[in-house]
């Protein structure tokens, strides 16, 4: 993510539990140099901030394990186009050793014969299974095999502008509010002659489009698949889930961000011009910076019960041969135990991937001083993640088209979802 004696105690040594992976050679010098080291190629996709704190990681672990060196280029793209680069590169035949993949990109490059399958590795590695939250177990797991290492967590909650709440005399929100005072509350916070809106949503139709809305979805009961595994599981409480979205924009309430990435969505956010928006702990160092007196309290909810999503991302191990296959998998280990991923978290806009995590003095001096953070780590006692479906992809895009059109106002929400589960259905049919 050096053989003779030093490949002895690559093999022998740290990475005893890793044997599951012996027989995966793809031949070759495999990765073996002529000083005995063994080199592995990393493409994190990580810019500013989440590059240093990588590239300062993998320097640490090449001090520490002279018969491994991690080369840490990067792959040349950043994160959000790593599927498409991993794609290519498997179908080329030259891949890197450890790639950074989304958690909803992970089953679609499972499917490659070429993923590692770290279940043995991660079971019994220096990390305990069980101390990972669930959204990380859930998320690097597939048809019950562990396909991936986790690399980064985060949650949904709501971040709110607390002088545009003084402003217009409106209590800050609590903790078990629902969508209705959620949209109540983007109303009254509205002021067209100031230009501030109450709240702001994606309107790209992409996967930062969609996933603010299925924590809606299983609040009202239902599931992105169905239990028959032919048709989506929320017809219903989506087209409900859209008239939530529907009615900010009859109120002229919400902001919808017409670019990728929702920089013009936090802009606005970090300008003062919008007082309440859905974010993760990645957007806490902009909003500190910024200088905004803000809260943070978890997102509203239909039944009473808290829910909220995390999008949990991952180190997704390669086949280049057992050697680098081991070493590979000795370094995403290291990656993930609790004194690295704290630094991690710490300066990427992470949360902890574990309870051991939590509970260093490290993590929890951060916290205490970063207004909020404790709200998303707690909220990750009742996230869900995405399904770990092949499918996924074509749903989303379906689910994403139904909430533009709804927040352009060009299709009612029962209409949007017809459409969306047209398409979505057809997708689940496909044999994979």
């Amino acid at each position: 993510m050096p053989y003779g004696i030093a490949r002895r105690r690559l093999l022998l040594g740290g990475t005893a539990a890793v044997g599951a992976l012996a027989g995966c050679s793809a031949g070759g010098s495999d990765g073996v140099g002529a000083d005995g080291r063994v080199t592995i190629e990393l493409w994190h996709g990580q810019v500013d901030t989440g590059r240093a704190a990588v590239e300062a990681l993998v320097a640490e672990f090449n001090r520490t394990h002279p018969a491994i060196r991690v080369d840490a280029g990067g792959g040349g793209v950043l994160a959000d186009a790593m599927l498409q680069k991993v794609t290519a590169a498997l179908a080329a035949g030259s891949y890197p050793d450890v790639a950074y993949i989304f958690g909803s990109d992970l089953a679609s490059v499972a499917r490659s014969p070429r993923v590692v399958d770290l279940t043995s590795a991660l079971r019994t590695g220096p990390t305990p299974w069980d101390t990972y939250w669930k959204p990380v177990r859930d998320a690097v797991t597939v048809n019950g095999r562990i396909r991936a290492a986790p690399a980064l967590l985060d949650s949904l909650a709501v971040v709110y502008n607390r002088e545009l709440f003084r402003r217009a005399g409106v209590p800050f929100p609590r903790p078990g509010w629902t969508w209705g005072e959620f949209t109540d509350t983007a109303r009254q916070l509205t002021d067209r002659g100031r230009g501030v809106f109450g709240t702001g949503w994606p309107g790209t139709g992409d996967e930062d489009t969609v996933w603010r809305l299925w924590p809606m979805i299983w609040d009202l009961g239902g599931e992105i698949v169905a239990a028959d595994g032919r048709h989506i599981g929320f017809a219903e409480q989506g087209a409900r889930a859209l008239d939530t979205l529907a009615r900010l924009v009859r109120d002229q309430s919400v902001y919808v961000d017409p670019k990728p990435g929702s920089e013009q969505m936090y802009q606005v956010f970090l300008g003062g011009r919008m007082a309440m928006v859905a974010t993760g702990p990645w957007q806490l160092p902009d909003i500190v910076d910024a200088g905004l007196d803000y809260g943070v309290v978890p997102l509203p909810t239909y039944s009473g019960r808290p829910v909220t999503i995390s999008g949990p991302d991952t180190w997704t191990v390669f086949d280049n041969g057992s050697a680098r296959s081991r070493a590979a998998v000795e370094f995403v280990r290291w990656m993930t135990q609790p004194v690295r991923d704290a630094r991690w978290g710490v300066r990427a806009g992470s949360l902890p991937l574990s309870t051991g995590t939590a509970s260093r003095v490290e993590w929890r001096r951060h916290s205490a001083r970063t207004t909020g953070l404790d709200v998303f780590t707690d909220a990750l006692r009742s996230a869900r993640v995405r399904p770990v479906h092949a499918a996924y992809p074509q749903i989303s895009q379906a689910l994403g088209e139904a909430i533009v059109s709804v927040l352009l106002g060009r299709a009612s929400p029962a209409d949007a979802v017809r459409r969306c589960a047209d398409k979505a259905d057809a997708a689940l049919l496909i044999p994979r």
